[in-house]
């Protein structure tokens, strides 16, 4: 591809993230950057950061997606009125800022997508799980996978942003395949390396007390038809010691049956450090593991590690 670029989408107009993304431009990332930028979201908003904290960077206006430089940072601007920052144009601003962001991803010009955080109870309003599901609705896109990725250890949830009672319904034998399958070939094409996989069970020490067997009637059976395939998976383990140190390590990528059984540990072992991927859409889509964080806007305490590690992944793996 000739002109090389991602695309940042900023998000919620009231969360850490444009602080994050004017303390990343400060980074020494910028100067080795293989692609060029393409910022989604009120350039007056940018430009107000930017002389709150300082910097001085050369937002360029966005002219031809076809005609871009190398380590340069284009605008597109989605007008917001600030000072009429009801709910509704809140939302419709960042509506705004997905489907011209995604209107240049369709145009096969840039490579991936960053998006900052936004708040799924105001946005989605109970329309989709997360924007993961959301982004996979717009590009029609089947088997969505959520990679928390680090270097030494990535986590995946079978199911996302779901209440703990729907978990067990939505564990199925195909949908552990498909994902797993996923995860196999993103490692392959961007890492060049096929993974071990750990696969946690749904219950205690893998035991289902009650009803269905959700061990051995979904989960087992996966496990054992992606074996023959030659992917390298193991389980089910028990997720309350899954993560031990001596047992973690011998793996790439643990994947969960529900979200907290997964990102809790992840968490608790990595902090922050670490990046949202999500496999399955047309394109590569990383978020910094953190959300709006509103309780933090304008404090100036907020750190850009994800963010710049996102930008890392991508010039290392993607470009």
């Amino acid at each position: 591809m000739k002109n090389k670029s991602i695309v940042i989408i900023c998000g919620d107009p009231k969360s850490t993230f444009n602080e994050i993304l004017i303390k990343t431009f400060k980074n020494k990332i910028f100067k080795n950057l293989k692609f060029s930028i393409i910022i989604v979201g009120s350039k007056k908003l940018l430009e107000d950061e930017l002389k709150k904290f300082k910097v001085k960077i050369n937002l360029q206006k966005l002219e031809d997606q076809t005609k871009l430089r190398k380590n340069n940072i284009y605008v597109t601007d989605v007008p917001l009125d600030t000072k009429k920052l009801s709910l509704i144009n809140k939302n419709k601003y960042i509506s705004k800022s997905f489907d011209t962001g995604l209107n240049f991803l369709k145009k096969k010009n840039s490579l991936a997508l960053i998006n900052g955080p936004i708040s799924k109870t105001t946005f989605l309003k109970g329309k989709y799980y997360g924007i993961t599901e959301y982004l996979a609705f717009k590009t029609r896109s089947l088997n969505e996978v959520m990679l928390i990725f680090n270097k030494k250890l990535s986590v995946s949830p079978i199911t996302t942003h779901i209440p703990i009672h729907q978990v067990a319904q939505k564990i199925k034998k195909n949908i552990i395949i498909k994902k797993i399958e996923n995860i196999n070939v993103f490692y392959k094409k961007f890492l060049g390396l096929k993974p071990n996989i750990a696969v946690t069970g749904l219950n205690p020490h893998c035991e289902t007390f009650v009803g269905k067997n959700i061990e051995k009637t979904e989960i087992l059976p996966a496990i054992i038809h992606l074996r023959k395939k030659k992917i390298n998976v193991l389980g089910p383990f028990s997720s309350d010691t899954i993560f031990l140190k001596k047992n973690r390590k011998k793996f790439d990528v643990i994947v969960g049956m529900y979200h907290d059984q997964v990102l809790t540990p992840m968490k608790t072992i990595f902090g922050f450090e670490a990046i949202n991927i999500t496999i399955g859409l047309p394109f590569v889509r990383i978020t910094p593991d953190h959300g709006p964080n509103y309780e933090m806007f304008g404090l100036n305490k907020s750190k850009p590690d994800s963010l710049i590690q996102a930008l890392s992944f991508l010039n290392k793996y993607v470009v």
